[in-house]
């Protein structure tokens, strides 16, 4: 997978690593390495008015920090057997590619389910893991297993993603579907009141939520579980590994 992606590989982490070496403008200073304009035609208004001017004339650029946690939660339910495992194998080895190049902290746990009494959390890469020939072994692995049950995998990723020592903390859903499980009573609104309420319970622990679905009917009940602006929906699977790492872009810089 890593061959056959090596010039989109190599193409991601030169962006990711220009994204690392960013700095933050800071305007209207009273000293600093740049001028800032926008405050220089304001200071000589306020001549020509009579009033006086701001002295804060100048831009200081800062270094800045990256304190990030992030915890990819993908969904292994039997509906993503065959094209969409495909896409989210490809889309980790991208994902992780990236990230590498950043240094930010992060961590990929698949999930499934059937019923309330069988929930299955499965290790894919823990916060203190490498990147190695063993979590590849492990990505390479992922296959379709049960329903998505998601309120509980939400509940118990985001309290791994808590502990973690960072200022921004991002829980990230890698999915095909809405909610779902054996049987009638999580299909429908118990499914979607059961995920809305863990995903409030992770904001409330300072966690933002995000969603990427390959699901086209998705724009019917993610505005409800994540908001209006935290979700991203892809039409095809095999777009998913192209798309990936631009989103995981945006949403961290």
């Amino acid at each position: 997978m890593r061959v056959r992606h090596a010039h989109l590989i190599r193409s991601i982490r030169r962006r990711f690593e220009a994204l690392r070496g960013e700095d933050k403008p800071q305007r209207r200073q009273l000293d600093g390495e740049e001028i800032d304009l926008d405050a220089q035609v304001e200071a000589r208004a306020d001549r020509m008015g009579g009033s006086e001017p701001s002295p804060r004339l100048f831009i200081h650029r800062r270094r800045v920090e990256r304190s990030l946690a992030v915890m990819f939660m993908v969904d292994m339910s039997g509906s993503t057997k065959g094209w969409v495992n495909d896409a989210e194998r490809e889309s980790l080895v991208l994902l992780c590619e990236a990230i590498e190049a950043l240094g930010d902290s992060y961590a990929i746990y698949g999930f499934s389910g059937w019923t309330r009494t069988h929930c299955d959390i499965y290790r894919i890469k823990r916060f203190g893991d490498r990147y190695d020939a063993a979590t590849r072994q492990r990505i390479a692995g992922i296959e379709a297993r049960d329903y998505t049950r998601m309120g509980v995998a939400v509940r118990h990723l985001s309290g791994l993603l808590q502990r973690q020592n960072a200022r921004h903390k991002l829980l990230v859903t890698l999915s095909d579907g809405r909610p779902d499980d054996h049987g009638d009573e999580y299909r429908g609104r118990y499914g979607i009141e059961d995920t809305r309420r863990a995903l409030l319970e992770a904001r409330e622990k300072g966690i933002r939520s995000y969603c990427v679905t390959i699901d086209r009917h998705g724009a019917d009940y993610l505005p409800q579980l994540y908001g209006p602006a935290h979700y991203t929906v892809i039409d095809d699977a095999k777009k998913l590994p192209a798309r990936i790492a631009d989103i995981y872009r945006k949403l961290t810089a």
